[in-house]
């Protein structure tokens, strides 16, 4: 009877961790219209402050789920929103090397790159807290699920999609959800 509700109580949490992720991809690509009203920022910080609901809900997840101080999820949020420049910036690095390719064939690049990059950033940030798991083998189902969520920057793209995005809830619901595995591990 307790493994029965133990199971149901890990499903209920596991649900609310992925529509979490979904409510912060979806709200991601809708700030810089909002961002782009404030002076004076530098394109570095406005990019970083586009990861600020997926560095919500990284605050909130590592609070949850770990036995890190509340210090530690504040730096594991901003870890997310370093792990977010990294990753736009790799993905623009990716997609500026692959000129004269196939459009499809460099934003599947751009993503797959960016998406790692931003899960392992992730992962060396929050691997490193005082209760973040240490063993590769627990942040590889994250670096993966990132990755292969990234490609879907080449769907956004053929769909010309600027103000909803396929991209962001799924990635955010992916990489969260293999967060809060790495977490209990």
């Amino acid at each position: 009877m307790t493994q029965a509700i133990t199971s149901a109580d890990t499903s209920r949490n596991l649900l609310t961790v992925a529509a979490g992720g979904i409510v912060s991809g979806i709200l991601t690509p809708l700030l810089p219209t909002l961002i782009d009203h404030i002076v004076g920022l530098s394109g570095q910080l406005r990019i970083s402050l586009i990861a600020v609901p997926f560095a919500v809900l990284v605050f909130i997840l590592v609070r949850r789920f770990s036995a890190n101080p509340l210090w530690a999820a504040g730096l594991a949020a901003v870890v997310t929103m370093i792990a977010f420049v990294c990753a736009v910036n790799a993905a623009i690095f990716i997609e500026g090397q692959t000129t004269g390719a196939a459009t499809v064939m460099r934003y599947l690049l751009a993503g797959l790159t960016g998406g790692l990059v931003g899960a392992g950033v992730m992962a060396l940030g929050i691997g490193v807290l005082p209760s973040g798991p240490r063993t590769a083998a627990a942040w590889w189902p994250m670096l993966m699920t990132g990755a292969l969520a990234g490609t879907l920057l080449a769907l956004d793209n053929a769909l010309g999609l600027d103000q909803i995005s396929f991209l962001y809830p799924i990635w955010q619901a992916g990489v969260a959800l293999r967060l809060v595995m790495a977490l209990r591990s």
